[in-house]
């Protein structure tokens, strides 16, 4: 038997969690019935939330056995994610959205990955792959995230279509592997810098392209994150291609 574990950071997600959290849960209840050598696991990372996220999480923990909650006082994804990956004993792991942006639908196309090929380390979801469908997106946002990619790709020789997408599945060895050479970064760029590594290392990746609807209601703040991107890819990029020769 194997083991799915889907993390969902969340922040003041009262209005949003139970819908994502029960809509999940259904699906995957449903999903390792075709898939009988799966097992599933959900987990509530709590970036601190202030609003009744934490008493709605708690109640949905308390009333299913595969529902979990893990409250931190970090917040960000990247401090979720470390936090849901110290907490793994599955043999996958990963992380999407509490709003279901991506359609829930590619959690079969991630089993299947899995089983079909062994040597996989990573399964990357991509918005901007030629094969995605991607619907709502505001032209700002969309010009923002292509801008990343493309000085991902000119400055630190990034081979995925997208690095952002907040879908990603890795095999639990893998992902141990690159949170010990990853920095501590809280924020979005710690799962960005995991890929990185991971192509630097010559890993397995899968690149899936998604459906993906955007939410409107997101509480990003686009000039910050874009700022902390830049100021990521000028370390990495002191890293790659000057440290690494020293």
């Amino acid at each position: 038997m194997k083991t799915i574990h889907i993390l969902f950071p969340v922040l003041n997600e009262e209005k949003r969690l139970e819908h994502g959290i029960l809509t999940t849960h259904a699906y995957m209840e449903t999903l390792v019935k075709t898939y009988a050598q799966w097992d599933f696991l959900l987990t509530i990372v709590d970036n601190g939330s202030t609003d009744q996220t934490q008493a709605l999480s708690e109640a949905l923990a308390a009333s299913h056995d595969n529902i979990h909650y893990l409250r931190i006082d970090t917040r960000g994804v990247g401090a979720a994610f470390r936090a849901g990956l110290a907490a793994n004993t599955a043999d996958v792991i990963g992380y999407m959205d509490i709003d279901l942006s991506t359609d829930i639908n590619h959690l079969e196309d991630v089993l299947r990955a899995f089983d079909q090929s062994p040597t996989l380390m990573l399964v990357n979801g991509s918005r901007l792959s030629k094969k995605a469908k991607m619907d709502g997106r505001k032209w700002y946002r969309a010009l923002s995230s292509r801008g990343l990619v493309y000085l991902l790709k000119l400055f630190l020789d990034l081979k995925a279509s997208d690095a952002i997408c907040g879908f990603k599945f890795f095999k639990a060895e893998a992902a141990y592997q690159l949170a010990e050479r990853t920095s501590k970064e809280n924020g979005w760029f710690y799962i960005i810098e995991m890929l990185l590594r991971a192509e630097r290392l010559h890993m397995h990746i899968d690149e899936l392209p998604v459906r993906w609807d955007d939410d409107h209601q997101t509480t990003v703040h686009f000039f910050k994150q874009t700022a902390n991107y830049l100021k990521h890819i000028f370390r990495l990029y002191i890293e790659f291609h000057f440290r690494s020769r020293q």
